[in-house]
């Protein structure tokens, strides 16, 4: 036994031997070890993020978040994009949408991606956006799915409501004064944040949508990280 194995044995065994000595002879009751609960969370915050809304003629319903994985929450987040302040980065590897702010922080949201979301990357900005927007598919998605005619771009398109694809908002995202096609739109499909579905492009929970829409001005840059891998996976 070398001579720092003894001291470090006499260390942890000393207060054991002093307490013997004071005590001559007293029995040491034996403590039970306690389980230290965890600090309760405090959920009433997104409870009042994401409960039931009125925007003008319409009641968002309130979305189940406890079903969602937590880091898809709307956060405050130190900015990991390198982007300057004010400026929309979406990163379609992670499912997030970054608002960049001053000190180095950002407003992080999580975003679920169709395969539309993978089709373009790049640089461009939100030239406008709309309040319950009509939803008008493109003539391609027409001739693949022909019951979608009624909703054509030739008949104006969908009415704007809780069941229409686009959701509450929609962010219009052009590059060179050119429409991308690409939108940041809200759906009231919940359940698609943080996964990868078979239609759209980034969409957000309605709530979610309603806060960067209140966020951003016509005008806003934006970054589209693409992800070629996980968009050849369709």
């Amino acid at each position: 036994m070398t001579g720092e194995s003894v001291s470090r044995r006499s260390f942890l065994l000393g207060s054991a031997g002093l307490a013997t000595t004071v005590l001559a002879g007293c029995t040491t009751p034996v403590r039970e070890r306690v389980a230290i609960e965890p600090e309760p969370v405090d959920t009433s915050i997104y409870a009042g993020m994401y409960g039931a809304q009125f925007d003008g003629q319409y009641e968002l319903p309130a979305i189940p978040y406890q079903k969602i994985d937590r880091r898809f929450y709307r956060q405050m987040v130190p900015n990991p994009t390198g982007e300057r302040p004010g400026v929309l980065v979406v990163d379609t590897a992670s499912h997030f949408l970054y608002l960049t702010y001053e000190n180095g922080q950002a407003m992080r949201y999580g975003v679920g991606l169709g395969r539309a979301g993978f089709e373009w990357a790049g640089r461009g900005v939100i030239q406008y956006k709309r309040q319950w927007p009509r939803w008008t598919p493109p003539d391609e998605m027409v001739a693949r799915q022909p019951e979608l005619e009624p909703y054509s771009i030739a008949n104006g398109g969908m009415e704007p409501g809780l069941k229409n694809p686009l959701g509450a908002r929609a962010l219009y995202i052009f590059q060179n004064n050119e429409d991308t096609l690409y939108r940041i739109h809200g759906s009231p499909e919940w359940w698609t944040i943080g996964k990868s579905v078979s239609s759209g492009c980034v969409r957000m929970m309605n709530q979610d949508v309603v806060d960067l829409f209140n966020r951003v001005q016509n005008g806003t840059p934006i970054l589209v990280l693409g992800n070629a891998a996980v968009a050849a996976a369709y």
